[in-house]
């Protein structure tokens, strides 16, 4: 019997925490790595920082106060706050406060009521209303709460529900739009009709169903859920939201003097450097120089990490860009196939950097500000060939498709299903138009039919 001893040798990567920490650098946004920095800059006293500006720095410690940094390595104290950065390109924060619905509403109770009574009434069916700017609760369970009959409940509701925004305060969607009904003065004939029996019907696109019903012609049926359609079914949806996000672009593409130049927006990013004080290790003690080593040693690889993201980010950029001119020199409508694995082929990196690279990352272009994500294909697949095709494009053929219908015979979607393969040589299941329909707020053919 013969015994073999057979050695397999075998490559592996370990995740040290600072290999973790420079692939989590790769993936943040500016603003994200801004806070980042802020953050490794108040807890490693060996970082120090400037606010972004390229002016040369002074000295953050001279010679004479070497002999302090032992001490003040170690001390809890609060480190001051790093300067704010003025840049082109950084999107300042926006002061501003939206009031909640509930707000809205009490500012006008003032000049709405004089009784006591009623005040507290209305405080309490102010108080009740959902989110949408319903009120979902009995009349008989606010009158035991506030302990008051049924006909001053009634009576403090009907001069709420004039309070703006109007709608408000209504009981179901039926009361809701007669309110705004009345107070445009259309609430009669057909839209009054509709509103108070055939509601669901019209959800249904039912409207030549109604119009046997009332014997009425359709195109008066539809005229009258026309105005309908212009009343808010959620008067109260719009109050009360966070303040609106605003983006710092992550690269900046400029066309200069006809060439297309790719910027890293990092002009407005704090500035680390190692404290200057550290090097002066030599009048410390044992203890001291390694506190100090391994907190430099920290530093050097954070800085090292958001250099090698900029780098990256900037090759991945002048590759789309290379991929992709056409967008930014004809618009959004010239988007082509890519796929991250091409771009990381050519860049000479594997293709989860890319996906790192452009994830949760913005770019600034003449045509506005789009996510790098979106320069990449998804499946979709064509009739000829395994190309892919971006889906926002196949979104925007289908939304052309729609608009320059025959609203007397809108498409169904497998009509617009057939119409991308024949026309356009895409092959698009009837299921992927109607999700994608769906996903830009179109409804079906049936709803969407004119009369």
């Amino acid at each position: 019997m013969k015994q073999s001893l057979s050695l397999n040798l075998k490559q592996k990567l370990l995740m040290t925490p600072k290999l973790q920490q420079s692939i989590n650098i790769l993936q943040l946004s500016s603003y994200e790595l801004s806070e980042l920095i802020e953050k490794e800059y108040m807890e490693n006293p060996a970082l120090e920082m400037d606010s972004g500006s390229h002016e040369e720095l002074e000295p953050a410690y001279t010679f004479d106060k070497a002999m302090e940094l032992a001490e003040y390595l170690n001390k809890d104290d609060e480190r001051p706050e790093p300067a704010a950065a003025d840049d082109d390109y950084k999107v300042k924060e926006v002061s501003q406060r939206y009031q909640s619905l509930e707000e809205v509403l009490l500012e006008q109770l003032d000049f709405s009521f004089d009784d006591a009574k009623q005040i507290k009434i209305a405080k309490y069916i102010i108080g009740l209303l959902d989110q949408n700017g319903y009120l979902r609760v009995e009349l008989k369970e606010i009158a035991a709460l506030v302990n008051a009959d049924i006909g001053q409940i009634e009576e403090v509701l009907q001069k709420v529900q004039t309070f703006e925004p109007t709608g408000v305060a209504a009981r179901n969607l039926q009361e809701c739009l007669k309110i705004q009904a009345e107070k445009d003065d259309v609430y009669r004939d057909l839209v009054k009709i509709i509103i108070d029996r055939y509601l669901n019907q019209i959800a249904e696109g039912k409207i030549k169903e109604i119009a046997a019903a009332e014997e009425r012609e359709p195109f008066e049926v539809q005229k009258a859920v026309d105005i309908i359609r212009k009343f808010n079914p959620k008067p109260g949806s719009s109050y009360g939201k966070a303040s609106p996000e605003y983006i710092v672009p992550d690269v900046v593409v400029r066309d200069i003097n006809g060439k297309l130049e790719v910027i890293v927006n990092d002009s407005g990013m704090p500035r680390l450097h190692v404290n200057k004080l550290c090097s002066r290790q030599n009048l410390l003690d044992e203890d001291s120089r390694k506190y100090i080593e391994q907190h430099v040693n920290s530093a050097i690889w954070l800085i090292r990490s958001i250099e090698q993201r900029r780098l990256t980010l900037l090759k991945v950029v002048n590759e789309i860009v290379k991929q992709q001119e056409d967008v930014f020199r004809k618009g959004l409508a010239y988007m082509k196939p890519l796929l991250m694995k091409t771009v990381a082929e050519n860049v000479g990196v594997h293709e989860s950097t890319v996906s790192r690279t452009v994830a949760n990352k913005y770019m600034e272009m003449p045509y506005g500000i789009v996510a790098l994500k979106k320069f990449f294909a998804v499946n979709v697949s064509r009739k000829s060939g395994e190309e892919t095709l971006i889906a926002d494009k196949v979104k925007e053929i289908i939304r052309d498709f729609i608009e320059k219908e025959d609203k007397l015979k809108p498409l169904s979607d497998q009509q617009i299903s057939n119409m991308l393969q024949n026309d356009k040589n895409m092959k698009i299941s009837r299921r992927t138009v109607m999700k994608y329909r769906e996903q830009m707020g179109y409804p079906s053919s049936a709803k969407r039919k004119r009369y």
